[in-house]
């Protein structure tokens, strides 16, 4: 069982979000990929305003309704929009079928003003995303690093936090985030490098660490390596590709009445 925690509609061919999921999907049947969570529109903006998440969100509405058995939806939320991004978690997950929430650049994840987006998201027991990084040249204004998802997960030590890309500077985040049991690893993004995997599964135990590739910015087989090529047991590598996502993801699809 594969499962891909965090795939893109954007840099995937295709003139409609039915399109471009059929790619996806037609990719992942080749690599053996049950289901893919789905964020972001086509393209995704940095510093989303009311309207355009919305728009960017029906975009991945679309999508996930044509393949609903293959995909899951995560609802693309910006905390400089509180009022807006609470009404659009009730839209697209209360009331519709995503499953998660996609937090991006638009504000560093630290502040309080993300407080209540954590809170009716736990409510709603939706996996909760959170893109960080560690960037060489200089993150984004808005940018978080694994060290702002550390104070975000501090002031909601009940609820499960996925911290995107592990910071990118993988050896970074490892260690940022490995005191805070209730943060979880994403390996995707990154290069497929040896010791990656298993320095995650060393630090933070193989029930902390997810698969995803950023499709279509990587591609699924380079990060599936990341894995696949990894010296550490069967039983961690089972976790990684997919029953740790499940289990995390297993609360809001029961409650949905969706069969996994």
């Amino acid at each position: 069982m594969i499962w891909d925690l965090h795939c893109h509609l954007s840099g995937v061919d295709g003139k409609t979000p039915e399109e471009r999921m059929g790619q996806l999907i037609a990719i992942a049947d080749r690599m053996g990929i049950e289901r893919l969570c789905v964020y972001m529109g086509m393209p995704w903006s940095l510093d989303p305003s009311p309207e355009t998440l919305r728009k960017e969100n029906d975009q991945v509405l679309q999508a996930i309704g044509k393949f609903p058995k293959r995909t899951f939806g995560f609802v693309y939320l910006n905390p400089k929009h509180i009022e807006a991004s609470l009404a659009e978690l009730d839209r697209c997950v209360a009331r519709g079928p995503m499953v998660g929430v996609k937090l991006w650049v638009a504000q560093h994840c630290s502040v309080p003003e993300l407080d209540p987006i954590i809170k009716r998201a736990a409510e709603l027991k939706a996996v909760i995303f959170q893109h960080t990084w560690f960037n060489a040249t200089g993150n984004k204004p808005g940018e978080s690093t694994p060290l702002d998802i550390v104070e975000l997960a501090r002031r909601h030590p009940t609820v499960p936090l996925i911290c995107g890309h592990t910071g990118g500077d993988w050896e970074l985040g490892i260690r940022a985030i490995r005191g805070q049991k209730n943060l979880y690893a994403d390996l995707a993004g990154s290069e497929p490098v040896a010791g990656y995997t298993e320095m995650a599964v060393r630090e933070l135990g193989a029930e902390r660490v997810s698969y995803g590739s950023d499709a279509g910015g990587r591609s699924f087989s380079s990060q599936l390596a990341k894995v696949f090529g990894a010296n550490i047991p069967e039983s961690a590598k089972k976790l990684i590709l997919g029953e740790n996502l499940k289990r995390l993801m297993m609360p809001i699809l029961k409650a949905k009445g969706i069969k996994a």
